[in-house]
């Protein structure tokens, strides 16, 4: 299965991308407008006035000398035009090379400046110089000198890069915080209505997803998921009806039948009893299942008395079939529930239990808790949750509906309570139920 897209790429990385496009795009723009208004030559490298500033030093008199140092010797050596006026807040200053006589006025008057570029506009740009004011170990020294040259260009691409870089690592580094705060705040309205779909089933219908703070650009989907649980529930209730109004329909023709079934002495007509009989036990667990979407009235109930009742009315039927049946109270005990509908689960459960189990039933109840236990051939681990699916059958030309175990899961899961199959002790099956106690 493919895995689903996540909205991170969508809302961190191609955004990244495209910041750092634009960023690039509008810096080259800048480079372009900037090289197209300067019209002057290149400039000279900042870097000379730190290495003057190092070959500099003060004798006993303090007078300023130049000490040949292995970096001004290398930089002599790169550029013989090298040139440069040294002086310090006393206007005490110290030449090197051949100063120009555009700048001699300079001289003496350094300690005013801090910095400054100057550029020659036409080759072999001798003209071109800088004026730093750098820090050393006798004192602020001003530095106006000229040495190798840089183009312009290459300046403010390094100075594009420099601004650049730091700019969007910002920019990654907020989109990665915040961009994912943002979504989950954006989407908070999405979680919630995710967590109330989880919680609609069969048994909830009518509901619908809130929209109150869902997105504009995903209300369009909750909307279509709503009028899709509409549609169901307008479907079900249309099944429902039908259902219940069969079922009601059949009821009377049936008993006519049944009643000529019984007062009639034909053979071949009475053997039509037991069909009857699946036709009527069927039209009653219609009913039930449709009496199961009305109103329940839930009160304390006496478990043993309940099972007590029901199994008195079925001992007739089962004595007759030749089967037992026995009630057994480990523990008695009090659930909450609906008297009718748990009446129809121990009915249910018994008849299941004659039909296709064995001779021999047996109800257990303990506390808010019983089992029916037969001793028949038993369910297969494999067909213990199938066999709650409506009209499900272990054997296709088994006897039954299909719809008690249905039922009773049904009545369980509205009581809130739980239903398992076990293997019992002879070997049949052994269904227990757990409801809610006082």
């Amino acid at each position: 299965m493919k895995k689903p897209r996540s909205l991170k790429r969508a809302l961190i990385v191609y955004p990244l991308v495209f910041h750092f496009a634009t960023l690039i795009v509008a810096f080259a723009v800048l480079v372009s407008i900037a090289l197209r208004i300067d019209s002057g030559g290149p400039y000279t490298d900042e870097q000379i006035t730190s290495v003057i500033a190092r070959a500099i030093e003060r004798d006993k008199t303090g007078r300023l000398n130049v000490k040949m140092t292995p970096e001004l010797e290398q930089m002599r050596t790169e550029t013989p035009t090298l040139w440069f006026v040294a002086e310090d807040s006393q206007h005490k200053n110290v030449t090197f090379g051949e100063i120009p006589p555009f700048y001699q006025s300079f001289v003496g008057r350094l300690s005013g400046l801090s910095y400054a570029h100057m550029r020659d506009r036409t080759p072999p740009y001798e003209l071109a110089a800088v004026v730093r004011r750098e820090r050393t170990d006798i004192g602020e020294l001003t530095i106006l000198g000229h040495g190798a040259l840089s183009e312009l260009s290459f300046i403010v691409l390094m100075a594009t890069n420099t601004i650049a870089i730091p700019i969007f690592l910002m920019l990654a580094l907020t989109s990665l915080i915040v961009t994912p705060w943002i979504v989950k705040h954006s989407l908070g309205g999405v979680f919630r209505v995710a967590r109330e779909a989880e919680k609609i089933d069969v048994s909830s219908r009518g509901r619908r997803l809130n929209t109150h703070d869902v997105p504009r650009e995903i209300l369009p989907l909750i909307t279509a998921v709503n009028r899709a649980l509409t549609r169901l529930d307008d479907g079900y209730e249309r099944q429902r009806r039908f259902i219940a109004s069969a079922a009601h329909e059949l009821r009377t023709p049936l008993a006519i039948l049944r009643s000529k079934i019984e007062s009639s002495e034909s053979r071949p007509v009475l053997e039509l009893s037991e069909d009857v009989y699946r036709l009527a036990t069927l039209t009653e667990q219609l009913l039930d299942l449709e009496r199961l979407n009305n109103d329940t009235h839930f009160e304390l109930l006496d478990l043993p008395s309940l099972v007590r009742q029901v199994a008195a009315e079925l001992a007739p039927i089962v004595i007759f079939k030749g089967g037992s049946l026995e009630v057994q109270v480990v523990q008695g005990g009090v659930c909450y529930g609906d008297s009718a509908a748990l009446e129809r689960v121990v009915t249910n459960l018994i008849q299941n239990a004659m039909e296709h189990g064995g001779q021999s039933v047996v109800v257990r109840v303990n506390k808010h808790a019983f089992e029916v236990e037969d001793d028949g051939p038993g369910i297969p681990p494999e067909e213990r949750e199938r066999v709650f699916e409506p009209f499900h059958r272990l054997r296709p030309r088994q006897t039954g509906t299909g719809l008690g175990l249905n039922l009773v899961k049904e009545v369980i899961a509205r009581h809130h309570g739980q239903i398992y199959i076990f293997e019992g002790a002879s070997g049949g099956a052994l269904i227990r139920v757990e409801l809610l106690g006082a």
